[in-house]
Order: structure tokens, then C-alpha cells, then sequence
């Protein structure tokens, strides 16, 4: 698919998309969960509709409408050899462990750039549960049988959260108590914090020390019937809220303030960059500061933000950046090398070709603002985030910035050309 951006006026409200992290987590616990789970607000990405059909694979009855997904479950019990995961690295490091609950051979598979993401966690964790594996050093295709067995164990938190939600959910749903598993160095703790609120809400009982130890305790017996609502995803969201601060002003609603989610800290780098931000009680309205005196639209500042625990608003912030007098930083470099693409580079690649220059420096990202964004074509990459980006620095471009494979949006956000059309913008997709 191409698209084409040309420069716009935004106003007017938008929805924000359904968390996929949230979504994914939902449909495993659903699983998990031995009765019956209604799902309010549905995500309809591709990494959401992979964690249904997962689910499915593994046991459980999923009836879809609009508003709702009704899933009936009596736990892990695969119908088939095989799963497959599409594209998510959540879903493939989540649903492998959970898989492993059961005592069939099961082939773990994706697609895409997932078969070039290191899988090696499974290698060095499984064989201490009673887990059987073969990889490819390390690599997809996995194949493994269970049951598995919690143990006290230690992992390695640095490289990503979402091995350890996959062990925490497994852990859960096995009423083993008393385990413990030890976490050494864990980045993204809030998708942690997420992982556990998803767990307690439905009715386990997991507890945490500094994040160093998770345990595992008895608890009242589930209800027979949850319901769970998926909230607005900010990961999607701050494309919307950087686009309102670049072209805006626009109303985002769907968001909860109080969220788990990492990627709410994009209000932080929005303040520190000096955009116009307003919470009201049904949305937050993100636009462009105009000056007290002559009321003409100010510039935004460069600004300095930690990424490491939130590593998917690189790409949102580069945009951002692009419109910031000076040089901003971003800092945690480190945790983009094994996303959709090697994010880092990519960035630096793609937003060059729009006469931005972004310098890399260990684990340091330096964006140098300010300057007029140039028209260009440029290339996803087969990620949906640069994608996104892409399309938020194109707003106030000098002319039309053309995107190719930019279907990669249906990652995560499926809607998102349409919603930036909703709110004005004029995009062109062929």
C-alpha cells in the first residue's frame, strides 16, 4: 500500500485505538481462565486478531461481535500441532510459556520479522521447568511439550518484559504458590505493571518486590464469569497527541489517565517540548502554543526524555523532535535494535530523506529540530510505528511525503490513515 501525506490542518476529536497490549493480555488470561470471559472493546489489529486465533489453537471457544469478544475456556488444551503468532513479539513471548502448560508436542511459529527475533530465553529457561524444546539456535521455528513445572528461577529482565509476562501468566494459572521467580536488570516495567493488573483483575493473586521478585499466592476462586474492557492503547495514541501538537489542536478521548501503560510518559516529553496541552474530562486536546502577545503559534523546544522503559515512543518522538528548535536527546537506543526493524537505524535512515539529522551515540539519540521538513518518499520498512512517524513529520512538510508498504500500520493500528483523514488531514491511499 502507498500512501501519501500531504501538509494539513488538523481539528476536531478522535477515539483512540484499543490497546493491543492490553488486548493480548486479555485474551490470555481469558484462555487461562476456566469459564467464560466477555472482552469489551476489542482490538482488531493484526496483532490482536494473531492472539485470538492463538487462543483458539490452544483450547478456547471465541465467539467475536462488534463490541465484544465472548471467550468459553477450560484452560490449555491445543486442537492442533501448531501455533502461530503472525507478527507480535508479545504474543509469541507470552503465549509460548502458556502453551508449555500442556503435555502435546507444539510447534511455536511466526512471520515476518519475528523469524529474525531472538528466541534463545526459551532455550535457557525451559529445560529447568520440565519443558521440552528444539529451536533453531535460538530461533523460530520452536517446538515444545510440557506440562510445565514452576520452579524458583532466575531470569534476565534486560533484554525484554515479555518473556517474564509469559512466565507470570503460565505461573498464575497453574495454583502452584509459594514459587518465586527472580528477575535480574528488568526493562519496561510498566508492561509489567500491566501484565499483573491484567492478573489481579481477574482474580489471581501475584505480588512483587522492587520488581527483583514475583510470587505467587492462594487466592478466592475465579468467578465463573469476568468481564474485562480493553482501555486506549497510548502507544497508538501518542501519534494522534504528537499530531496535535505539530498541526493540531485535536482532542484525543479513550485514554485513562491512570493507566499501567509505559507509553503514557509521552505527556511528559509533550510538556517538556512546550506543547499546548489541556485534560478535560472526556479527551485531552494537544495543540500547537501561541504566543500571549501577538497570538501567533510558537515554536516547541527540544527536549530530553528516557526511553528505556518505553521503548515504542522513539518513533512518535522523532517526530516531535523534528519540530523542536534545537537538539533534542532520547535516551535507550539500546532496546530498539530487535523491534518490527532495527528502529534505531531505520529511523535515522527514513527521516534523513525528509532532511533530518539524527545522530546516534551509544544508547543516546539526538534529533536535531527545527529545520523545514523536506518532501520525500519514504520506506516503512515493514514496521507499522515508521509508518506512523512518517506520517505525523509530514504535516507541516514542505509538500507531500509519499510512504510505501505502509500496510505495516496494521500491526497495531489498522485505522490510523483513516483517523488522520478524520481529523483532516488530506492522505491519499492507493
Amino acid at each position: 500500500m502507498r500512501v501519501i501525506v500531504y501538509p494539513s490542518q488538523l481539528i476536531g476529536a478522535q477515539i483512540a485505538p484499543a490497546s493491543k497490549s492490553s488486548m493480548q493480555r486479555a485474551c490470555a488470561a481469558a484462555l487461562l481462565h476456566k469459564g467464560k470471559t466477555i472482552i469489551t472493546n476489542p482490538g482488531h489489529s493484526n496483532d490482536d486478531l494473531a492472539a485470538i486465533d492463538v487462543i483458539q489453537k490452544l483450547g478456547a471457544d471465541v465467539a467475536i461481535n462488534n463490541a465484544t469478544i465472548t471467550v468459553t475456556s477450560n484452560g490449555v488444551h491445543p486442537v492442533g500441532p501448531a501455533m502461530n503468532c503472525g507478527e507480535s513479539g508479545l504474543g509469541i513471548r507470552m503465549f509460548t510459556p502458556i502453551a508449555a502448560l500442556s503435555n502435546q508436542n507444539i510447534s511455536i511459529e511466526g512471520k515476518g520479522s519475528l523469524v529474525k527475533r531472538p528466541m534463545h530465553f526459551f532455550d535457557e529457561i525451559f529445560p529447568s521447568l520440565g519443558v521440552t524444546i528444539t529451536s533453531q539456535k535460538g530461533f523460530l521455528p520452536i517446538t515444545i511439550k510440557g506440562p510445565l513445572q514452576p520452579a524458583n528461577i532466575t531470569v534476565d529482565g534486560s533484554l525484554s518484559s515479555q518473556f517474564l509476562t509469559g512466565l507470570l501468566m503460565a505461573y498464575a494459572a497453574t495454583e502452584v504458590y509459594d514459587t518465586e521467580i527472580k528477575v535480574l536488570d528488568l526493562k519496561s516495567k510498566p508492561y509489567i505493571d500491566l501484565t499483573l493488573a491484567v492478573l489481579n483483575e481477574f482474580g489471581w493473586n501475584v505480588k512483587h518486590t522492587n520488581y527483583e521478585s514475583f510470587k505467587f499466592y492462594q487466592h478466592t476462586p475465579l468467578k465463573p464469569l469476568i468481564e474485562y474492557t480493553v482501555e486506549g492503547d497510548w502507544s497508538g495514541a501518542a501519534f494522534l497527541l504528537v499530531a496535535g501538537a505539530i498541526a493540531g489542536p485535536i482532542k484525543v478521548k479513550g485514554l485513562q489517565l491512570n493507566s499501567t501503560q509505559a507509553d503514557k510518559k509521552i505527556i511528559s516529553a509533550l510538556i517538556s517540548a512546550n506543547a499546548s496541552i489541556t485534560i478535560e474530562s472526556d479527551g485531552i486536546i494537544l495543540g500547537p502554543n501561541k504566543n500571549m502577545e501577538n497570538g501567533e503559534q510558537e515554536k516547541l523546544n527540544a527536549f530530553h526524555f528516557d526511553a528505556t522503559d518505553c521503548p515504542d515512543l522513539f518513533p512518535p518522538l522523532v517526530a516531535l523532535a523534528c519540530y523542536c528548535n534545537g537538539v533534542s536527546e532520547i535516551k535507550g537506543v539500546n532496546r530498539l535494535a530487535h523491534k518490527e526493524s532495527d528502529r534505531g537505524l531505520t529511523l535515522q535512515a527514513e527521516f534523513a530523506k525528509m532532511g533530518v539529522n539524527i545522530i546516534l551515540s551509544g544508547d543516546v539519540m539526538q534529533i536535531h529540530g527545527g529545520s523545514e521538513i523536506k518532501s520525500a518518499i519514504v520506506f516503512s520498512q515493514h514496521d507499522h510505528r515508521i509508518a506512523m512517524a512518517s506520517a505525523v513529520a509530514a504535516l507541516c512538510a514542505n509538500g507531500p511525503v509519499e510512504i510505501t508498504e505502509a500496510e505495516a500500520i496494521n500491526k497495531s493500528y489498522t485505522d490510523f490513515f483513516t483517523d488522520l483523514q478524520h481529523l483532516g488531514a488530506k492522505v491519499d491511499i492507493e
